[in-house]
């Protein structure tokens, strides 16, 4: 009888226990959770201000565009070689209009440059690669390029720049 009473507060302490490292666990875990909702909440507010400080999205349409050129003349070395400038003619325009998707968002300074270069690329594909990569990059192309040429940085909202004007004409009087 004593055996199983020994025997029945052991089990009854191994369930207390467990219980406990239940309830740890619930904690830790949520916890754990909290972090990564942070986590993803620091990395989003970074790539929306780093979107928001560059010409994001004429990068992209860029990149693809290029991307595009270069699927479309995709073939085997050997061949690429024997035809000459024709058969490099999409490598080099399409990793053009890559690289020159990629550049302004490095350095948004260069975007202008960079953005004309990558639309002339892309209206040169139509006749040097496989009409542009079948039309889709050259127009890819031409729409980063000329997104990249448009942007400009954010200006302030109306409403401030308003008070910043008023609060400069009140410190001059």
């Amino acid at each position: 009888m004593l055996s199983r009473a020994v025997a029945d507060g052991a089990a009854t302490e191994r369930v207390r226990a467990e219980d406990v490292r239940t309830e740890d666990g619930a904690a830790g875990s949520a916890a754990r959770g909290a972090r990564v909702r942070a986590g993803l909440r620091r990395g989003r507010a970074w790539f929306r201000s780093f979107r928001r400080t560059r010409p994001f999205w004429g990068g992209v349409w860029l990149v693809a565009g290029g991307w595009t050129v270069l699927k479309f003349s995709l073939a085997p070395m050997q061949l690429v070689v024997s035809t000459g400038f024709d058969g490099i003619a999409g490598y080099l325009l399409g990793g053009g209009m890559i690289l020159s998707g990629l550049v302004p968002l490095a350095a948004p300074q260069q975007r202008y440059t960079f953005g004309i270069i990558g639309a002339v690329l892309a209206v040169v594909s139509l006749v040097a690669s496989n009409l542009g990569g079948f039309l889709l990059g050259m127009v890819l192309g031409v729409l980063g390029g000329s997104m990249m040429v448009g942007w400009g940085p954010k200006r302030p909202a109306r409403r401030e720049r308003r008070s910043a004007a008023g609060a400069g004409s009140g410190e001059a009087a």
